[in-house]
């Protein structure tokens, strides 16, 4: 049976938030421009592959310096589509709570920062029956998207 297809193996997930067809983004306010930003991943099997990053602000396309091809969406934020994806088994991220990284899927999100100080978080595509997740909330709520 596939991945996630009920047999009783658990749901398609990344850290716990579901994952579909559409892949899950990475939200977080950067830090120096305090723009809305989000990595955009596809999901085959177990590795997740980051092709694009979206943000209110081009400097943020810029602070990642890498190439590819940008556009802006029909909300007007910036598109860089990645030259080279990078494609991962496991990702480990430093989260805090003024960046505010939270896991984005399918209308839920899945914060990943503390409440205060830092914390080393591993992402990670797997099965699982314990779903995670909730509603989003502004700004990862794709009102900048």
């Amino acid at each position: 049976m596939a991945l996630g297809s009920g047999d009783g193996a658990g749901r398609l997930t990344v850290n716990g938030l579901p994952v579909g067809s559409g892949g899950f983004m990475i939200g977080y306010v950067h830090s120096i421009y305090k723009a809305p930003s989000a990595e955009l991943f596809t999901v085959e099997g177990r590795r997740f592959t980051m092709r694009a990053v979206i943000s209110a602000s081009e400097n943020v396309l810029d602070y990642y310096a890498l190439a590819g091809t940008r556009s802006r969406t029909r909300t007007g934020a910036w598109l860089l589509r990645l030259a080279e994806p990078a494609t991962y088994e496991e990702l480990s991220l430093l989260t805090t709570s003024i960046g505010r990284r939270t896991l984005i899927a399918g209308g839920r999100c899945l914060p990943l920062y503390p409440g205060a100080g830092a914390a080393e978080v591993r992402l990670k595509v797997e099965l699982t029956r314990d779903v995670r997740g909730e509603p989003c909330r502004p700004p990862y709520d794709r009102s900048f998207l």
